[in-house]
């Protein structure tokens, strides 16, 4: 469980780190034209301020003083400009007179001046003086350049224009603590979704590693853990809940076998003691010459009920078998009732039992197994002569209900108390109606139960208000 736990945690901190690197890199990008955009919002505001000055010097408003104040504030701003940028800055009017910071750039950056293309700024100037304001990124020369351009009025008037270029550089550089910022927020978030994914698995695989402890304890043959059917998401509570289930099932199983090889070892052990006893005190002459008859009659009772017994669980066993099939064909179920009250008539009438017939349909005829039938037949019929008294009655009852016939064996015997009913039907079950020492061995309803399940049909004891009823039903011919 602790591989599987990190084989988990390796593949989810795999996709971690791919969806944190890929967000990474597009964050940096992102915040990266963000900040490019930013100072060339900050350099077109410093070029509108240079040409609201310009525009005052052109219009010469406010007289010398005001215009030798305006001139030296234009130039501290052309200055700090170009301390911040390196750039070229220039104020062109319409009848081309120019200002510019050329000389300072020149000797600053030559390189930066001598590839400026005139061209360029021509053509920049006439989309400038149009009204325009130009935002330009330019691959002309040995390298790239940003031009801003913005045009300044005189009475609504376009007067002029204000320019400046600087190296794409120093718009787009400085842009390390970008890399780190991006670096130590994608460090955070790896570190705190691993702790967050760390411990939703854990909360996931727990529930796991208590299913793999269980499961292993029922192999070693402990069905009684059980998993909590409350935590973890609905998948694993229905895992939970359906292993309890099993768990339960497989412990109901194991306490049937344990029964049911002690009822087998009870059953065996009982008439074989009885054998051995009786063959032992005639062999050492405990039991007299004269009374061996009488013993050897009780030893041959004693095997005929081993016998039936061994008989019996080879028939249950064979019937529960995964490949044991059906031969169904079409017959009377009334004549084969008939037969078996032929066949018992000895015992009936040991018993004095009156047996009545209620056919209601007539012939009642059905798909089946009729071997398999029979046997049902003749356990219910046996079962109700041995607990029908002396002039008892049994009614043997057919009849059709749509696509199925309905068969019913009652007896006016004692009536089963309602504490035993819902266990009738289990092996060797050893209440006196259902079981009574010497007088059966306690699989023949098991018997008629089974063969009842491989028809898809069910077996049930009636409720009646006095003796024992049991009906069962097979699909009509």
């Amino acid at each position: 469980m602790n591989s599987l736990f990190a084989r988990i945690m390796a593949v989810v901190l795999s996709v971690i780190l791919l969806l944190t690197i890929s967000l990474s890199v597009l964050s940096y990008f992102s915040l990266r034209e963000q900040r490019i955009s930013a100072r060339l919002d900050y350099l077109a505001a410093e070029a509108e301020e240079i040409a609201y000055l310009a525009a005052d010097l052109n219009g010469g408003n406010g007289g010398l003083l005001f215009f030798q104040n305006s001139r030296q504030y234009l130039n501290r701003m052309a200055q700090k400009v170009n301390e911040e940028f390196g750039a070229y800055i220039a104020v062109v009017d319409r009848w081309g007179n120019v200002m510019t910071n050329v000389q300072t750039a020149y000797s600053e950056d030559p390189d930066f001046v001598a590839s400026l293309s005139g061209e360029e700024i021509s053509n920049a100037l006439t989309q400038v003086l149009a009204g325009k304001t130009i935002r330009v990124r330019s691959s002309v020369g040995a390298d790239a350049t940003f031009t801003v351009g913005v045009p300044y009025l005189q009475y609504e008037t376009v007067t002029g224009a204000v320019f400046i270029q600087t190296k794409a550089q120093r718009i787009q550089g400085g842009m390390e603590d970008l890399v780190w910022q991006v670096l130590a927020v994608a460090l955070a978030a790896s570190i705190l979704s691993a702790l967050a994914v760390g411990l939703v698995v854990r909360s996931i695989m727990r529930p796991l590693s208590a299913l793999t402890e269980a499961a292993h304890a029922m192999g070693e043959g402990d069905f009684s853990r059980r998993l909590d059917e409350e935590k973890g998401d609905r998948e694993l509570r229905q895992l939970a809940h359906t292993f309890n289930g099993m768990s339960g099932k497989l412990r109901d199983l194991e306490n049937s076998r344990r029964e049911f090889v002690a009822n087998v070892s009870h059953e065996l052990r009982s008439p074989i003691t009885s054998i051995k006893g009786f063959a032992e005190g005639m062999a050492d002459g405990v039991i007299p010459e004269e009374d061996h008859p009488k013993y050897l009659r009780l030893v041959a009772e004693e095997s005929n009920r081993l016998s039936h017994l061994v008989g019996d669980l080879l028939q249950l066993s064979r019937l529960e078998r995964e490949d044991a099939a059906l031969e169904k064909t079409e017959f009377d179920m009334n004549e084969m009732l008939r037969r078996a009250i032929i066949r018992r008539m000895n015992d009936l009438d040991a018993k004095k039992i009156n047996v009545e017939c209620d056919f209601r349909a007539d012939p009642c005829l059905v798909r089946a197994d009729s071997e398999r039938i029979e046997q049902v037949v003749v356990n219910l019929l046996d079962n109700a002569i041995k607990f029908t008294g002396e002039k008892g009655k049994i009614v043997l009852t057919t009849e059709r209900l749509g696509e199925e016939a309905r068969i019913t064996v009652w007896d006016d015997g004692i009536s089963i108390p309602e504490e035993d009913r819902g266990r009738v039907f289990e092996r060797f079950f050893t209440a006196d109606r259902a079981h009574t020492s010497g007088k059966g061995t306690g699989l023949g309803l098991s018997i008629c139960q089974r063969i009842l399940e491989m028809h898809g049909k069910e077996i049930r004891l009636q409720d009646t208000e006095e003796g024992t009823g049991f009906r069962f039903s097979l699909d009509a011919a």
